[in-house]
């Protein structure tokens, strides 16, 4: 399959995933505590099955990574890495950001991936080499170059204690320095706002790659840059990433450094 036909796979997958959720938008019946974790509904699981009969109907040998029920391994090159739904906490309480995340990569290579947001009807994608999406029209990172006139974006986790403390340190040094900062509560959703141009910047740590496998790809291929806090390259295992319009990429850094080092914390 090319990357263009693939990359329609991924959009279709993604629109009909976000059917189930939406089927299931406040009227959520069932909320479960994962250990360390945050919670589960049923529209998760649901969302995740149909997600996961579609790929090995068409892609039986392909390894997924999935929030909910982990990790099958196959014998393609190919992996699909699924967040069926990214923001499960403000889905549960009818808080309307959330969305479908989908990405197949080949080894550390991102080939497609597609962030649907349901109830908007919002469909970003992207494909390798050939640019960043929204409702098929291309987007673009934006070009300023003040972080004083930025709007950025980041998550806290459910980090506690010390944890928390570091959270809120990198968000008072930001935050003292740019226009506005906002948490709304699901990574991938964010990632697609630094793409589509309605961020400059975003940063958070604790991250799982089903967080941030097709965000990453979004950002890049809309002209944007992804790093760790120290500016390093990351990839979507690292546990960590600062996105930007590339441009402000530096400043950020410089206000991250010193607020701590990579974790692994729970999910949205």
């Amino acid at each position: 399959m090319t990357g263009m036909r693939l990359g329609e796979f991924v959009k279709s997958v993604a629109a009909g995933a976000g059917e189930v959720l939406l089927k299931y938008f406040n009227r959520v019946r069932r909320i479960e505590r994962k250990l360390n974790a945050g919670i589960v509904t049923e529209a998760d699981k649901y969302a995740e099955d149909y997600i996961l009969k579609r790929i090995f109907r068409s892609f039986p040998d392909s390894s997924v990574i999935t929030e909910e029920s982990g990790e099958y391994k196959r014998e393609s090159s190919l992996c699909w890495i699924i967040d069926p739904l990214d923001g499960t906490t403000n889905y549960a309480h009818g808080f309307p950001w959330f969305c479908v995340s989908i990405a197949v990569y080949e080894g550390k290579k991102g080939l497609a991936g597609a962030i649907y947001q349901p109830t908007t009807g919002e469909m970003f994608s992207a494909v390798s080499g050939h640019g960043a999406r929204l409702n098929g029209k291309r987007i673009h990172v934006t070009r300023e170059t003040n972080i004083e006139d930025a709007l950025l974006g980041t998550g806290f986790r459910y980090a506690t204690g010390e944890h928390l403390g570091r959270e809120i340190y990198a968000f008072h040094r930001v935050s003292e320095v740019a226009r506005g900062v906002r948490r709304p509560g699901a990574a991938a959703l964010d990632l697609a706002f630094v793409a589509c141009g309605r961020y400059d910047g975003f940063w958070e740590r604790g991250l799982s790659p089903w967080d941030v496998a097709a965000g990453f790809l979004l950002v890049e291929e809309a002209g944007g840059k992804i790093s760790d806090y120290r500016g390093s390259p990351t990839g979507c295992h690292d546990g960590e990433c600062v996105a930007s319009n590339g441009k402000l990429h530096g400043r950020l850094i410089r206000l991250l450094k010193g607020t701590g080092s990579k974790s692994r914390a729970r999910a949205d």
